[in-house]
């Protein structure tokens, strides 16, 4: 059974940086799409940043150049690296998989996943 665990969440002041990272388990699909999504209290759940099993990448406008989105050589950690923090990035921040590589324009839709983690709390403060 596939589970992700993510953690790293925090409180930080504006400016700073964070870096989460969502551990995999029971996941040995060699063509897959992992991403990250947010939600903040009273808005929709949004796609953040996305990677699939070819290594494209897709991110929000709203954190291009500010965040970045990895995983480590066996593929079994995501990871999301947050800079340049501002207090509108408060928000739950989940780790999403699925067992397919979704074409790119897609890597950023909460549909498209299967797995979803509990999620991990980034509180920034101005």
């Amino acid at each position: 059974q596939v589970q992700l665990v993510e953690s790293g969440g925090g409180s930080v002041q504006s400016g700073g940086s964070l870096s989460l990272s969502c551990a995999a388990s029971g996941y040995t699909y060699i063509t897959y799409s992992m991403a990250w999504f947010r939600q903040a209290p009273g808005k929709e759940r949004e796609g953040v940043a996305g990677i699939s099993s070819d290594g494209s990448t897709s991110y929000v406008a709203s954190v291009e150049g500010r965040f970045t989105i990895s995983q480590n050589n066996t593929k079994n950690t995501l990871h999301l690296q947050m800079n340049s923090l501002k207090p509108e990035d408060t928000a739950m921040y989940y780790c999403a998989a699925v067992a397919f590589r979704a074409a790119r324009s897609l890597l950023l839709l909460p549909g498209v996943y299967t797995y979803w983690g509990q999620g991990t709390q980034v509180t920034v403060s101005s």
